[in-house]
């Protein structure tokens, strides 16, 4: 679960989450935790109108749970 992520790795992974383009394997390659962790990480830590809009966006959308990408792997991102 989330309890053992630093502040600035929770921060890292709203960022990883709030882009289209990363997946949420990505996420879990790199944080080790699920969609439903990542989803439960950006509700606790956003204002509700923001976590609805992201939800909106990201559901069902092809490119956030493709396979795991090394297209677009920011040099903050654990190898």
């Amino acid at each position: 679960m989330d309890n053992n992520l630093s502040q600035s790795d929770i921060d890292r992974v709203i960022e990883m989450a709030w882009e289209d383009r990363t997946t949420f394997a990505d996420i879990r390659k790199q944080f080790g935790i699920q969609e439903k962790e990542v989803i439960k990480i950006m509700k606790e830590n956003m204002k509700r109108s923001s976590f609805l809009m992201w939800r909106k966006r990201v559901r069902g959308r092809k490119t956030k749970i493709s396979p795991i990408s090394d297209r677009f792997k920011s040099s903050n991102q654990k190898s």
